[in-house]
């Protein structure tokens, strides 16, 4: 991410340069509340939560008719993304789901629960969570 960040600075990308030193200094924030330095298993749930944050402010924006701002926002998204492992398709949520299902029986949408409990540590990072939660409940509710 460093030499990332130096590039874009070389070449004078302003969009890139602000959303690596965003994502730096979102994890330089989460070393410091670990009190150790993250490997890249403690870097992609950081990193998530960044893309996360800029997914629902792209939502707030585009109600607020701001299109300057998405703009912005959808640009530092899709730098934080280059550096989250790659993104599951629905298609591949819906069959890792149906098999958690099958697997611990669930029935109905009172075992919600226990299907995301099992499944979000296989996603972590490799699926944005408010998917996963749709996708689980309409083949627990249909």
């Amino acid at each position: 991410m460093a030499a990332d960040l130096r590039q874009a600075q070389k070449s004078s990308d302003k969009r890139r340069m602000t959303a690596l030193r965003l994502a730096r200094a979102a994890i330089k924030n989460a070393e410091i509340a670990k009190g150790a330095p993250l490997d890249d298993s403690g870097v992609i749930p950081v990193l998530a939560h960044e893309a996360k944050q800029h997914r629902e402010s792209i939502v707030e924006f585009s109600k607020g008719k701001r299109q300057d701002l998405v703009d912005k926002e959808e640009a530092e998204l899709a730098v934080i993304m280059e550096y989250l492992p790659e993104q599951m398709s629905r298609k591949e949520i819906i069959a890792l789901a149906k098999e958690i299902i099958t697997k611990i029986g669930a029935r109905g949408p009172n075992n919600k629960g226990k299907v995301m409990g099992q499944l979000m540590p296989q996603l972590k990072g490799k699926a944005d969570g408010k998917e996963v939660n749709e996708v689980v409940t309409e083949l627990l509710t249909g």
